[in-house]
């Protein structure tokens, strides 16, 4: 009778073990899951331009980097509390100086660092390259819009708040942008490449860009700075380079220049005033 009950009080205490044992298991799944990162990708995008995907491969190789790191810390932290700890009144064996252990623990995440250090500055030096390209965009931002010259011809792409405006680009060539601001500090940014520079006034940020895919992409200010910049949009749309230079030679028509002079104006109006001028009937969003 003895015996069973002994039996019974050590299934109990298994059993309680074995659950503790799972929630701790259970716990970097569960914060995985709950931060929502997704594989392979970490979160960002894979890229449509030469340099973000430069960039995904190198937030990847981060990513993956860290998991194997933070892993293997984790593993070492567990198994030093369950191998080590106290059983009773005595003391654990009290180890002091492992030279060769110190040694591999000191140069492996010096060599880990040498290595992030040496492919972050490989990816930085072609986004922030600026090859020679005749597709040149003048893009200024202001409180609460966007607008995109085109050096050499008449086109100007005008918008404020919910507008929009486009931004055309042709696809698999270098585009080299002049970013300026009117006002205030803006941010040019776009999540499908990976992307984002201040506009700064009194400022000229240029970058280029390449991009491999056409379709439209979404863009925004990043910068608080003011009252519409949550509704500051604007649209990056990649297509063909032949269909490029057709949308330049409409501007190019009587029609097109009185567009690019209503254009003009309009945004002088806007940054005289400072209000923005709503469209009627304006649903708020993208």
């Amino acid at each position: 009778m003895l015996k069973s009950v002994r039996n019974s009080g050590d299934a109990r205490t298994r059993g309680r073990a074995s659950r503790r044992a799972r929630r701790v298991l259970a716990l970097p799944f569960a914060a995985l899951v709950l931060s929502g990162c997704t594989v392979p990708g970490f979160g960002a995008s894979p890229g449509d331009t030469t340099s973000s995907q430069s960039t995904f491969h190198l937030w990847q190789g981060f990513s993956i980097g860290a998991v194997i790191v933070g892993g293997l810390t984790l593993a070492l932290m567990l198994w030093s509390i369950v191998m080590h700890r106290q059983k009773g009144d005595a003391i654990p064996k009290q180890t002091q100086y492992n030279v060769p252990l110190e040694i591999i623990y000191t140069v492996i995440p010096i060599l880990i660092v040498i290595g992030l250090f040496a492919a972050t500055l490989v990816v930085e030096n072609k986004v922030v390259a600026n090859p020679k390209t005749d597709v040149i965009v003048n893009v200024n931002a202001f409180q609460w819009g966007w607008e995109f010259l085109y050096p050499g011809h008449n086109a100007v792409v005008y918008g404020q708040t919910t507008q929009s405006p486009v931004m055309v680009i042709p696809a698999n060539e270098n585009v080299h942008v002049n970013l300026t601001s009117t006002d205030v500090i803006h941010g040019f940014y776009v999540h499908a490449f990976n992307f984002s520079r201040y506009a700064l006034p009194g400022v000229t940020n240029q970058f280029t860009f390449r991009a491999t895919n056409t379709g439209t992409f979404f863009g925004q200010c990043t910068q608080l700075c003011g009252l519409y910049h949550s509704y500051m949009y604007f649209r990056v749309k990649v297509v063909s380079p032949a269909d490029y230079q057709k949308w330049l030679a409409t501007f190019n028509t009587p029609k097109g220049e009185a567009a690019a002079k209503a254009a003009a104006a309009s945004l002088q109006q806007q940054l005289s005033t400072g209000v923005p001028t709503l469209p009627a009937n304006t649903k708020f969003g993208r």
